[in-house]
């Protein structure tokens, strides 16, 4: 479990590399409702003027907000997210998402609060999307024994 105390501001986050496959694209789009043909028709992508199908925008969000909270780790609760979308990426396409803390706080109620710089590049480094999130995490008993303070 990663803690409150254990980071600071510079500290990196591990980087998250996925390859994003066509029938992942088709499966997200049935389940977010997604009908829009550039994301499963290659066709109608192409004709569009887009290599291939692309990777839809919440799917880059939600590959960020993985790294993150994979990082973070599962004590640790989301309290803000958000990205824009800057690049398109198909099937294929090898997406790196890193990160790093900018900052840390203790709010009012005592809880850890971490705020992370994301993004998302593919393989020849242009950026795909940039983000944020906001995590709480645990904190340290004040007796050190590592567990966890939150109520």
């Amino acid at each position: 479990m990663r803690f409150f105390e254990d980071v600071s501001p510079g500290t990196k986050l591990e980087p998250l590399t996925v390859r994003p496959t066509p029938t992942q694209l088709f499966r997200f789009s049935a389940a977010t409702w997604n009908a829009h043909r550039i994301h499963y028709d290659v066709r109608y992508a192409e004709h569009e003027g887009y290599p291939g199908v692309l990777v839809q925008s919440h799917l880059h969000g939600c590959f960020l907000l993985r790294a993150a909270l994979g990082w973070a780790g599962p004590g640790a609760r989301l309290r803000r997210f958000g990205w824009r979308n800057r690049g398109i990426a198909v099937p294929g396409d090898t997406l790196t998402c890193t990160g790093v803390v900018t900052g840390c706080r203790v709010d009012a109620s005592g809880a850890g609060l971490v705020e992370c710089a994301l993004e998302e590049h593919n393989a020849d480094g242009v950026l795909c999307a940039p983000g944020t999130a906001l995590l709480e995490l645990p904190r340290r008993s004040p007796e050190g024994d590592g567990e966890d303070v939150r109520r």
